[in-house]
């Protein structure tokens, strides 16, 4: 008898809903030119997370939305510009961003600079450069001997007549030979110009390396002299502090000592990046297993909001198949960590076949079904115009029902004219 009754209400309910979408169509078509109207009605109870430049112009800035995923540009918008550069950077905060990344190296005469590899040999014209074929040396890398031209056999007047390029052959060549390597200084500058509120995200990059190479007056480290910029150019403050509000900012490296040490200095948010398994801590020689363990996040919870891991080591892959999701994500959550995994790319040769070539699908399953906090992506665009379609502003989404009776409600006055 329950089961006869329940059937009931469901066929009257779908009754009802019938109706309601007959009634709807037939005033529609009474009132063709008043859907338009009633559809911006409808909309403008929620407000885009805008892009910049757009909306009022005043003198306060549109802030830091916080109320879903952070999109962190990686290197700047470097699936279209080459990385690292001004003109990429410019890019991710016209297409959207909340945070612009960086890696931060040295020159020889140590001014520091935004640039990924330790080498200029993959991103730059300095192979062209006959004056500099001297400087091509090997180094010990994390145990590793790597030949090429390290950073800081230069100086940054040296480094400033380069001119940077697309790292993949198979990304938009048409930009290559036209961008210097920005300095850390200048880099600040392009956040602090911004139309609205951007925040930054500095890797403090091979510490180790930099340290043994670099000597700063003082006996500083390069740690040191991170923080000093940092500071001077007013960024400090704990995590959703006022004074973090203002100027946003993630300090991150894959050296746990290094953002242990500089946590003397500064209570500025510091998240710990995390390699492939196979990977040590390239300062502290620790294993991944050690350094994802409940007992180590305890203790790394002290120094750090957060934790950057490789993708890959949060969902396995095998043969470009993701596996089954491993507990990461749920276990630096328990323990109170963001989570913010690398690196995010559109093309086919990045994308899983999980996602049938289709970033908004990996974003959709990396937001929705593992839970991360933050996403390192090439394509901030791509990132940001997802989350515009996916992720409403909080406490105005309405259900497809509720939106169908609210239009009639609005249209059924001039219908009956």
């Amino acid at each position: 008898m329950m089961h006869h009754l329940g059937v009931t209400r469901e066929k009257k309910r779908v009754k009802q809903a019938f109706r309601l979408i007959q009634e709807i169509v037939m005033i529609l078509t009474k009132c063709l030119p008043l859907i338009w109207l009633s559809l911006v009605t409808l909309c403008a109870g929620r407000t885009l997370y805008q892009l910049p430049g757009k909306g009022v112009k005043d003198a306060t800035k549109q802030p830091i939305q916080t109320s879903r995923p952070f999109n962190i540009a990686h290197r700047g918008s470097n699936g279209e510009i080459p990385e690292e550069t001004k003109a990429a950077y410019l890019r991710a905060i016209e297409e959207g961003t909340d945070f612009i990344e960086t890696d931060i190296l040295s020159s020889k005469d140590g001014v520091l600079i935004c640039f990924h590899d330790v080498v200029l040999d993959l991103t730059t014209n300095v192979a062209s450069h006959k004056e500099f074929a001297d400087r091509n040396r090997t180094y010990e890398v994390q145990g590793f001997n790597i030949t090429g031209f390290f950073t800081f056999d230069f100086t940054l007047k040296e480094l400033k007549t380069l001119r940077t390029k697309q790292r993949y052959a198979f990304r938009d060549q048409q930009y290559n030979g036209k961008y210097p390597i920005i300095t850390f200084e200048e880099f600040l500058a392009i956040a602090r110009d911004a139309p609205r509120v951007v925040g930054i995200y500095p890797e403090i990059k091979n510490p180790v390396l930099m340290n043994q190479h670099v000597k700063w007056p003082g006996g500083k480290r390069f740690e040191d002299k991170v923080v000093e910029t940092l500071k001077k150019h007013g960024y400090g403050g704990a995590y959703l502090s006022k004074q973090w509000l203002n100027k946003p900012l993630f300090i991150q490296s894959f050296a746990p000592s290094s953002l242990v040490y500089i946590s003397n200095f500064t209570d500025s948010p510091k998240v710990l990046l995390i390699d492939d398994v196979t990977m040590p801590t390239q300062d502290t020689n620790q294993t991944y297993a050690e350094i994802t363990s409940d007992a180590y996040f305890t203790y790394i919870k002290e120094y750090v909001v957060g934790i950057g891991p490789w993708k890959d080591t949060i969902v396995p892959v095998t043969n470009n198949y993701m596996l089954t999701p491993t507990d990461l994500v749920k276990r630096a959550h328990a323990h109170n960590l963001q989570v913010h995994p690398y690196t995010y790319r559109n093309e086919n040769q990045f994308l899983h076949f999980n996602f049938s070539q289709d970033p908004y699908r990996e974003y959709e399953y990396w937001i929705k079904e593992i839970g991360v906090d933050g996403l390192f992506t090439d394509f901030t665009g791509s990132l940001h115009n997802y989350q515009e379609w996916a992720s409403p502003l909080p406490d105005t989404s309405k259900s497809p029902r509720q939106l169908l009776s609210q239009i009639a409600s609005l249209v059924r006055p001039y219908a009956k004219a």
